[in-house]
């Protein structure tokens, strides 16, 4: 090493950086998440959102709010007890942010205990936005709830 001046060293410096580039490129987009965007119609919905924050005002002002809770049967919905539910159309929407083939969007009926469960089967472990949005007397209300199944 007798030779060895600076410029050997700026060298091996744009090697080892050339070589950590590298590195970076070809190692961490393997490890990435599939992240996908919400919704294909993104602007439409955005222009259409304005009724949801109304729905969302709405549905906090109501003295009983549906509440959710978790069995190893699925995720249960009960609505208040003296909650019509003959002029009522209750959707929801559960949202897997990490992968959209796993999101579930349906239209459902109240039982007798004005309640309805989404079934275990259909949902995997991992992290879910619930968005809950019903008609009544053409009002429309909608809640937004975070779920972990696990």
């Amino acid at each position: 090493m007798k030779n060895f001046s600076w410029g050997h060293g700026v060298v091996i410096a744009l090697f080892a950086f050339i070589a950590f580039i590298l590195s970076m490129l070809f190692l961490f987009p393997n490890g990435q998440k599939n992240s996908e965007m919400v919704t294909d119609n993104y602007y439409e919905e955005e222009l259409k959102y304005q009724d949801v924050i109304d729905a969302k005002k709405k549905a906090d002002e109501l003295p009983e709010k549906p509440v959710y809770s978790q069995d190893p049967k699925g995720i249960k919905i009960t609505f208040p007890k003296d909650y019509n539910n003959s002029n009522t159309t209750v959707k929801f929407v559960l949202n897997r942010t990490d992968d959209q083939n796993l999101d579930i969007k349906k239209s459902v009926q109240l039982d007798a205990g004005q309640s309805f469960i989404i079934p275990s089967q259909v949902l995997k472990m991992g992290n879910y936005t619930l968005r809950l949005s019903w008609t009544t007397d053409k009002t429309d209300y909608r809640m937004d709830y975070d779920v972990i199944w696990k």
